[in-house]
């Protein structure tokens, strides 16, 4: 089948979903360092705009694409587009969520595994020269309550592999949750803050809202155990990084690890620099492997709705 179309792809992604555009017979401008004033001069020529989480897609951008149909994201999340916006124009809202479940979940897994055993601290001051065996006692996994702040596809992942290690699994999210995972793993449902009261590990697999904005407070942060260590590979908002580095400094919780920052690049260097927190630049579903599939999954749905729009125009 051949679609036609115009593409602007303004954030870098794997050459796969790209060619997989082509091959149907779309045009597609690659313009992965695109700036604001520019995208909004020249998103007018196209149907389809595809981002990553660089790009921010305002209502501005919006208004400026009159022949828009759809607005892509390759990635989790939809928090960098005006979804509301672009739906009063009528435009589709897709995004890969399903490309990066097991890339972010064994980046949570790996963070968990490296705060416990303190391996980021041992690394560096083996390197300085310092043999520091005696003083880093670290704990198993095995045993330990894992509390999973959200649990949709990713997090349910984080679970499975969890039980591997053969931890406890605690779960709460604003949304029913599976029955059949529950029974998977032995989820033990509960609410916040009997979670973060009980569990050893905390990892958060939320979406950015209203209500998930500094959702960990420092309200929550206080009825943390001393030894429990907080993981954030969702969004950064939805820890209050200044909260979180007083109970970091004051060691009221253990540690914690963040791919994701309030400010990316973050700006907070108190809290980054803190000897018990791992810090990643948002690398959750930068794999080989995630790329491709949400390059791949991306271009697929591109293609079917702008088919679906074509098949539509000629039986009309």
């Amino acid at each position: 089948m051949h679609i036609a179309g115009k593409v602007l792809v303004c954030d870098p992604i794997d050459d796969v979903g790209l060619s997989t555009l082509k091959k149907a017979g779309m045009t597609v401008d690659y313009c992965p360092h695109i700036e604001t004033n520019e995208l909004i001069s020249r998103v007018k020529e196209y149907e389809v705009i595809v981002v990553r989480s660089r790009t921010r897609i305002s209502r501005k951008v919006i208004d400026a694409a009159i022949n828009a149909k759809i607005i892509a994201r390759v990635g989790v999340g939809l928090d960098n587009i005006d979804v509301d916006s672009a739906k009063v124009k009528g435009i589709r809202v897709i995004n890969a969520s399903e490309a990066a479940i097991n890339a972010v979940a064994e980046l949570a897994i790996g963070n968990m595994i490296a705060l416990a055993r303190s391996i980021t601290v041992a690394d560096s001051e083996l390197k300085k020269g310092n043999w520091i065996k005696q003083n880093l006692i670290g704990k198993e996994l095995r045993g330990k309550y894992l509390g999973l702040i959200g649990v949709g596809n990713i997090g349910r992942n984080v679970g499975r592999i969890a039980r591997g290690l053969r931890m406890n699994v605690i779960g709460y999210d604003i949304f029913p949750i599976n029955q059949d995972y529950i029974k998977e793993v032995g989820l033990i449902k509960t609410d916040l803050n009997t979670l973060v009261e009980s569990a050893d590990f905390i990892s958060c697999h939320v979406p950015l809202t209203s209500e998930t904005r500094h959702m960990l407070n420092a309200e929550l942060l206080a009825k943390m155990k001393p030894t429990t260590y907080v993981i954030n590979t969702s969004r950064g908002e939805v820890i209050d990084e200044n909260a979180l580095y007083e109970a970091l400094k004051a060691n009221r919780i253990a540690g914690a690890a963040l791919d994701v920052f309030e400010i990316e690049p973050p700006t907070n260097r108190l809290l980054v620099e803190l000897p018990n927190v791992i810090c990643t630049p948002h690398i959750g579903s930068q794999t080989k492997e995630s790329q491709e599939l949400a390059s791949t999954v991306i271009a697929e749905k591109i293609i079917q709705i702008m088919y679906e729009n074509q098949s539509d125009l000629v039986n009309s």
